[in-house]
């Protein structure tokens, strides 16, 4: 070192000193991390149609899947741990291979990318992206089979992409199966409600016959079903009783007739013992 350099650099004591650097574990950095905010929820306009469309295709999809597939409806989906922008809100959602468990949002790189995405076009959907980049959005989050539906939309209510090599391609319009929901093994179909008009369900076969219930379609049926039960019941105990009453009435009669020939036996005997 140069006398020069020497007389330019203070003596280590007079050096001010830093400030001290926070240890993490098993290393010293200059600073703490700053935590990403990940909002939970934001105020959107939403109809109440749409709200009651969603709805009742989420409570459908927790009946049918809760044991097997954890699902969600309009909480925030992020996809990118470094922000918050990242992210999507689909009408519902389903993420296969973990029983359903409530939680504030969804993070990938925790939970891993949903398995299907469902977006119901409305009214509400002036404030968000436009379509393009909300599939873009969906194809960078990594999930695999994304389902339009437009209540609105007489020829084509019900569109579906699925993730092909990095990319999301929709179906075409003549696809034979169009509607097959290849997540979830079931067929999208659309069935009109006497309140809601067109509404998005699913089945269990290609024509849309039967049909995966809503809570309280199921309800109705579990009471249609327990009143037959308890008519059939009725029916049996009824049938029961007659036949105990067929039963006993029959006894009387082989009785009344075993008293009959006994009495007719009686009198043989008594005239074979009276004199000639």
């Amino acid at each position: 070192m140069s006398a020069v350099e020497s007389a330019a650099r203070p003596p280590a004591e007079a050096r001010p000193i830093a400030a001290p650097r926070q240890r993490m574990g098993a290393h010293v950095y200059s600073r703490p991390p700053e935590p990403v905010y990940f909002p939970e929820a934001e105020e959107v306009p939403e109809t109440n149609r749409h709200l009651e469309l969603r709805t009742a295709l989420y409570l459908i999809l927790k009946r049918e899947l809760a044991h097997a597939a954890t699902l969600g409806s309009d909480q925030f989906v992020y996809w990118d741990p470094r922000t918050s922008k990242k992210r999507l809100a689909p009408d519902a959602f389903v993420r296969l291979g973990m029983p359903h468990r409530t939680f504030r949002t969804w993070k990938i790189w925790l939970h891993g990318a949903p398995d299907l995405g469902v977006e119901i076009v409305s009214d509400s959907d002036e404030g968000e992206p436009d379509w393009d980049e909300k599939l873009e959005r969906y194809r960078a989050a990594g999930i695999p089979e994304v389902v339009r539906f437009d209540p609105e939309d007489p020829e084509r209510p019900i569109r579906i992409w699925d993730a092909l090599e990095g990319d999301l391609v929709e179906r075409a319009s003549d696809d034979p199966d169009l509607r097959a929901c290849e997540t979830l093994g079931l067929w999208w179909t659309v069935v009109q409600d006497q309140s809601l008009g067109p509404m998005l369900r699913l089945a269990r076969d290609r024509e849309g016959h039967d049909l995966l219930p809503t809570p309280d379609e199921a309800e109705s049926k579990a009471r249609e079903a327990e009143s037959k039960a308890r008519e059939a019941e009725s029916k049996a105990r009824e049938a029961e009783s007659k036949a105990r009453e067929a039963n006993d009435k029959l006894q009387a009669e082989v009785h009344a007739l075993r008293a009959e020939l006994a009495q007719a036996q009686g009198k043989r005997k008594a005239r074979r013992r009276s004199p000639g």
